[in-house]
Parts: structure tokens; C-alpha cells; sequence
């Protein structure tokens, strides 16, 4: 891999590394949303502590920031291999943020910008089939688990086109996400995994298990 090529990766892993949620919070005045309720730095535990006004930006930032990395390799001019691991890179990014104590969130919103940006229509399968499921269950970890397997057999089957290494880093990133909510799993198979109040009103200190 060439000096430049690696330049690149750790850009990804250097914006993936950013958490919108805890520097808006910081910005606002609010405290870490690690050290409240679920303790993770994503929009749905911003949501149910701040409320849809603070959820939103923090949801979109995340989307974005997987996104741009790969936009950007992608106007250089790069290989497919090298987009596929800039996208890994900024997932990994956020998971394991390096200016946050390695403390990050489940990246369910980065992986959807980097399908965006890498191919977008598995991107738009991945956030139809998290709507469905989510309308059908209100399970927010539910929906992302099961949309994330139904984007990457889409990517798989459907798109017979795809480079082998995105679909490898895209298999890799859906495995990370299934180890990251490997808790709410556990609570799904005990029918323990609470329902997310999406329309509810935010209540500090409650615990959100997405």
C-alpha cells in the first residue's frame, strides 16, 4: 500500500473517530452521553435523552462523516480495494474513536453512509428495510441487525459487479456491528429487549439498550 494510499485509510479512521454526540453535547452544556443512559454516543441514546432536536443532527453528522471519506477517495480517483478500506477504516473509526478513549458507538448510522457513499443503492435496500422492520417491530437494534444482513445479500447477489474486497469489508462491517450489539441480541432471545419509543418525550437517565 502506498504512503498515499494510507493517508487516506487514516483520514477514515480520523473522521469515523469524531462523535457528533458528544461534541454537540459538550457544545451545549449537557455532559457526556456516555456517562448517561446507555452510555452510547449515538442518536438513538441522544434521542431518549435529549429529544428529536438533538437526535437528528447527531444522526445525520454520523451518516455524513462515513460518507465523506470515501467521497473523497472517490474524486482522487481510486482503486475499488482502497474505497473499500477507507470505508472500513471510518466504521472502525467510530466504534474504537481514538479522540474519545476508544469509547464509541454501535455504527449503525456510519455504516449507512459508507453504503451510501461506496454504492448507493445498497445503501438506500440497507435504510428501506431498517424503516419496514422498525415500523413492523420497534426494535431499533432489530431493524439494524436484519437490514444490515439484507444489504449485504443484496450487495452479494444482486450486484454481481461489486469488487470482492467491498463486499469482504462490508461482510466485516456487518459481523463488527452484530459484536457491538451482541447485548441486544441476548435480549431479544429473551424477549427482555425494550421497545424504542421514537415519538416518546426524551427522559434523562433513561436507559437505552439500542
Amino acid at each position: 500500500m502506498t504512503p498515499g494510499c494510507l493517508i487516506l485509510v487514516a483520514l477514515g479512521y480520523l473522521t469515523g473517530s469524531l462523535s457528533p454526540a458528544v461534541l454537540l453535547c459538550r457544545l451545549r452544556g449537557l455532559g457526556d452521553p456516555r456517562q448517561a443512559g446507555s452510555g452510547n454516543p449515538g442518536a438513538t441514546n441522544i434521542l431518549r435523552l435529549h429529544g428529536k432536536g438533538m437526535a437528528a443532527p447527531v444522526l445525520l453528522a454520523d451518516v455524513v462523516k462515513g460518507a465523506v471519506p470515501i467521497l473523497l477517495a472517490r474524486a482522487l480517483h481510486c482503486p475499488d480495494g482502497l474505497l473499500a478500506l477507507v470505508g472500513l477504516a471510518t466504521f472502525l473509526g467510530h466504534l474504537y474513536p481514538i479522540f474519545h478513549a476508544l469509547r464509541g458507538g454501535k455504527g449503525v448510522a456510519t455504516l449507512i453512509g459508507v453504503l451510501l457513499a461506496g454504492h448507493w443503492p445498497i445503501g438506500l435496500v440497507f435504510i428501506g428495510a431498517w424503516l419496514l422492520i422498525f415500523l413492523l417491530s420497534r426494535y431499533s437494534s432489530l431493524a439494524s441487525l436484519l437490514a444490515s444482513m439484507i444489504a449485504l445479500l443484496w450487495g452479494t447477489i444482486g450486484w454481481p459487479q461489486l469488487a470482492g474486497s467491498a463486499l469482504l469489508c462490508h461482510a466485516v462491517m456487518v459481523a463488527w456491528l452484530f459484536w457491538r450489539h451482541r447485548g441486544n441480541i441476548r435480549r431479544l432471545l429473551t424477549g427482555q429487549e425494550p421497545r424504542s419509543g421514537l415519538f416518546a418525550r426524551p427522559a434523562q437517565g433513561t436507559a437505552d439498550q439500542d
